[in-house]
């Protein structure tokens, strides 16, 4: 995998009411490890926790794997381009008491070599999901 050049090539529908900005978005890197991801795995979706298995790396998980609840928040909806006529959704969760400490945060997957420590279904391939972060303006 190639090192990213760190900028966005896919942000996100937001998904949180009265929004109109994207709070999550993705790298090229990012994009072409999902499209891999999803072949292998089908429909796939990340929660960002901020607890164990990888502090706060963001974990990715075939979509139902990991069940969400009112004690998280769908920040944003991705629709990954798997071909030039598919498309896969994928939805980006962070949990509430995560969410107050980042709420102010544009947050961007991209992605590393290394293997994480949690149970991301990248662990295998060498490579894991990290967050980058940039402050942004929600008013």
């Amino acid at each position: 995998m190639s090192e990213s050049t760190q900028t966005a090539a896919l942000e996100s529908t937001p998904t949180i009411g009265g929004e109109e900005k994207s709070r999550v978005a993705m790298t090229q890197a990012a994009v072409d490890l999902l499209g891999e991801l999803v072949a292998k795995h089908g429909q796939l979706m990340f929660h960002q926790s901020g607890g164990c298995c990888d502090g706060s790396s963001p974990m990715c998980f075939p979509e139902g794997d990991f069940l969400t609840s009112e004690a998280d928040v769908l920040l944003g909806h991705f629709e990954l381009p798997i071909d030039d006529s598919e498309k896969s959704g994928i939805d980006f969760w962070m949990s509430v008491e995560q969410f107050e400490y980042w709420k102010h945060t544009h947050l961007t997957v991209d992605v590393v070599p290394g293997r994480g420590s949690g149970f991301s279904v990248e662990s295998p391939t060498g490579n894991r999901f990290i967050i980058r972060s940039t402050l942004m303006d929600v008013g």
